[in-house]
């Protein structure tokens, strides 16, 4: 991946729907050139998908939790058990003093709890912890020029 490469990800991280033409003109190349380096970079799976960013707030899941779930047993295999829980947007299996850590967004506290009790129903796991966020100052998407300035 060459600086063009990182410049088009910058590019369509800011607005994935500009045109080639206004994305080619951004790093210096023509339309079907800017639209050639596109398709490549989702052929190699480094444009994993293209979506919106959604308000939380706005769709009512102002709820966020990141919760660390402790368990008896290795967690890798029970992803299925945790995708099944829409509420639950990330999960990371981790090293430390929990299994995983998983990113939850409810509509309100109760229904926190009540993922919560899912959780701990899962197969293999001994307890949570779970930590509401008050406020976000900032989320950052990763950048794609940072490691070219490295």
């Amino acid at each position: 991946m060459d600086h063009i490469d990182r410049a088009l990800l910058e590019q369509l991280q800011q607005d994935a729907t500009q045109h080639y033409a206004a994305l080619g003109q951004a790093v210096g190349l023509s339309a079907g050139a800017a639209h050639e380096r596109v398709r490549k970079l989702r052929e190699r799976g480094v444009i994993r998908r293209t979506t919106v960013d959604v308000d939380p707030t706005a769709v009512d899941r102002g709820v966020l939790a990141y919760v660390m779930v402790d368990s008896t047993s290795w967690m890798g295999d029970s992803a299925r058990d945790f995708a099944a829980l829409p509420e639950i947007m990330e999960a990371h299996v981790i090293a430390g003093s929990a299994s995983l850590l998983v990113k939850v967004r409810t509509t309100t506290t109760e229904q926190l709890q009540d993922v919560l009790r899912r959780i701990y129903a899962i197969d293999g796991v001994s307890g949570t912890r779970a930590t509401v966020v008050l406020e976000t100052f900032f989320e950052r998407p990763l950048s794609p020029l940072t490691a070219e300035r490295e």
